[in-house]
Formats: C-alpha cells, sequence, structure tokens
C-alpha cells in the first residue's frame, strides 16, 4: 500500500509574507528567502536517504490553495504517489488536479472531509550515493 512517509511542507497565508519571513529570520533564526525556508534531514532508517521539509508563507489573496477556503496547507511526502492516487480514487476521495512531474519530484492536491487541501508530494530519490555516481 502507498503511504504518506513525512510531512514535506506547512504553507500559510498571511498579510504581509516578506514580513512574516523577516520576522521569523529575525526572532527564530530561519534562513528565509522569499519563499520561506527548507529544512534538510537524512532519514532515521537509512541516513544515505536525504529529505527536505518546506516552511513557507503565501499572500492571502493566493489561489494555490483552491479550492480551499482555510489558509493552510499541508504537504505530505508519499512513497508511491500514482498507486497513492488510484487508492484514494476508490476511497472517493477528491482529487483537485492531476499528478504533475517537475524535477524534484510528483505532486497532486486533495481534499479532506473538511475541505482542507492537501499537497501529496513524492520526492525524487536523494542519497549521497546518487551524488558520488554523478
Amino acid at each position: 500500500m502507498a503511504k504518506v512517509t513525512g510531512l514535506g511542507g506547512v504553507f500559510f497565508k498571511c498579510d504581509n509574507p516578506k514580513g512574516m519571513n523577516e520576522w521569523y529570520a529575525k526572532n527564530l533564526g530561519l534562513p528565509t528567502s522569499e519563499y520561506g525556508t527548507t529544512f534538510e534531514w537524512r532519514e532515521a532508517g537509512d541516513p544515505s536517504k536525504k529529505g527536505s521539509t518546506t516552511w513557507s508563507t503565501f499572500p492571502q489573496d493566493t489561489k494555490y490553495f483552491n479550492p480551499s477556503a482555510k489558509p493552510f496547507m499541508i504537504n505530505y511526502r508519499v512513497d508511491d504517489l500514482v498507486a497513492l492516487v488510484e487508492e484514494l480514487k476508490k476511497n472517493n476521495v477528491t482529487i483537485v488536479d492531476e499528478i504533475v512531474d517537475y524535477e524534484y519530484g510528483k505532486f497532486v492536491h486533495v481534499l479532506d472531509p473538511e475541505g482542507n487541501i492537501i499537497e501529496l508530494w513524492e520526492p525524487k530519490e536523494d542519497t549521497d550515493q546518487d551524488k558520488a555516481v554523478e
């Protein structure tokens, strides 16, 4: 069974994304850019595998969280996005869009029963072994 393997990111709307990024950088030490920040880590079960979790602010009028009206979106890392989407369809979960493939992984958006938008992400493999081969 395809499943969630971890938290990929936390995204939230705010009145002043730039100001929020600056506040978090100044007061909590987050190394922010205009896109927020990314925390890099290694998998406990296999330290050769790298991972990341993103924290990002968005303007109040962003359409990226649509059709949800909620001010946040959670991104979950998954191990097999295509298989998981097939399982979700069988369970009548609302699939918002089609799977898209970028250089850093595959993404799709779904809604939970209360209308919260969820971003599912199957990251591309990134291990130290991969770097040694390049």
